[in-house]
């Protein structure tokens, strides 16, 4: 895993949530990658996948053995971010939350920075 400054991080939730997504998937060393990718409503949107392998370009953040990674591309959009699943009544979802994000779409999962 290569050293970083940055921090991004994973919830709790979300680390046991990809626990049960690994054991469906039957395959307990994905990890789970996170992206920055241009488009959505407000201008960026966040891409959620599993991993295999760790890319050259990947840092990796581990939270209760789960590992995160993050391209370096993204990471600056990603600064300081949390990374949570919440289970509401209209449904369960990874949430990203963000405090460089300054608009956001009611998707949750596109965003703006200025």
């Amino acid at each position: 895993m290569k050293d970083h400054t940055a921090t991004v991080s994973l919830s709790k939730s979300a680390a046991a949530r990809v626990k049960v997504l690994r054991a469906d998937q039957g395959d307990e060393s994905l990890m789970l990658r996170v992206a920055v990718d241009g488009g959505g409503c407000s201008g960026f949107q966040y891409r959620f996948d599993f991993a295999s392998q760790q890319a050259d370009d990947d840092l990796a953040f581990e939270t209760d053995g789960v590992v995160m990674l993050v391209d370096e591309t993204s990471l600056p959009y990603l600064e300081g971010a949390e990374v949570d699943f919440v289970e509401e009544l209209i449904g369960a979802a990874f949430q990203v939350k963000n405090p460089q994000a300054t608009a956001s779409c009611g998707c949750g999962t596109s965003f703006s920075v200025f």
